[in-house]
């Protein structure tokens, strides 16, 4: 008996074995016209074995890579595309470098802090108030997403003159947008649940079989 782990390596497993070896025998053809239709074929089975690569835009291009890829870049056809060179295989990506801005406040996210900062480059009037205002409010519903227990509105203030180096201040007469208020336009912002999902409770079980059941044993 002959094992996966004694046959040779598959340069791309989800292809499967039958198409890596349809693809080392056309390297043997010595009929160039012959080697060309044979690749296009086993193109179209490649594409056959995974309909779902067709959503992308380039996905006969990648096809064609993937030909090549397989048959260790020995495969000498006029392609309509380029192959690949093989360096590309063992190239890696380009490293991603984090932010180096440390986010005081992370319950109220990056997106407040940059709101913030643009917020205090506004000139003083209406306008720069009503961002403020507006903001303070985000920051209070934000934080209730965390923490619904110990919010008040001064901790919002203060936490908004830390974040904004006392540069933003709210006025002696804005009133936050209440507790319930917001907790109550987060509850209406919860999706619906529609179709059969509403026919089964908590525990898993259909509604409706579940008490028919129920009541067939209180008859019995």
């Amino acid at each position: 008996m002959e094992y996966n782990t004694t046959r040779e390596a598959m340069f791309i497993p989800e292809y499967g074995r039958n198409i890596q070896r349809m693809i080392q025998y056309i390297c043997t053809i010595e009929d160039r016209e012959k080697r060309n239709q044979a690749a296009k074929f086993i193109i179209n089975v490649m594409a056959q074995m995974h309909p779902g690569v067709k959503e992308s835009g380039d996905y006969k291009h990648k096809l064609w890579d993937h030909l090549f890829i397989i048959s260790d870049f020995k495969l000498d056809v006029d392609a309509p595309f380029p192959p690949p060179p093989p360096l590309s295989l063992s190239t890696k990506p380009e490293h991603l470098s984090y932010h180096d801005k440390e986010i005081e406040f992370k319950h109220y996210g990056k997106n407040i802090a940059l709101m913030i900062e643009k917020a205090t480059e506004y000139p003083e009037g209406a306008e720069k108030d009503a961002l403020v205002h507006a903001i303070a409010n985000h920051m209070k519903k934000s934080y209730l997403n965390w923490n619904r227990e110990s919010v008040n509105d001064e901790l919002i203030e203060k936490h908004l003159e830390i974040l904004s180096k006392d540069q933003l201040k709210l006025h002696q007469d804005f009133r936050f947008t209440h507790t319930n208020d917001i907790l109550a336009q987060n509850q209406k912002r919860k999706p619906f649940r529609q179709g059969p999902e509403r026919n089964f409770n908590k525990q898993g079980f259909p509604k409706q079989n579940f008490n028919s059941q129920r009541g067939r044993n209180k008859s019995q």
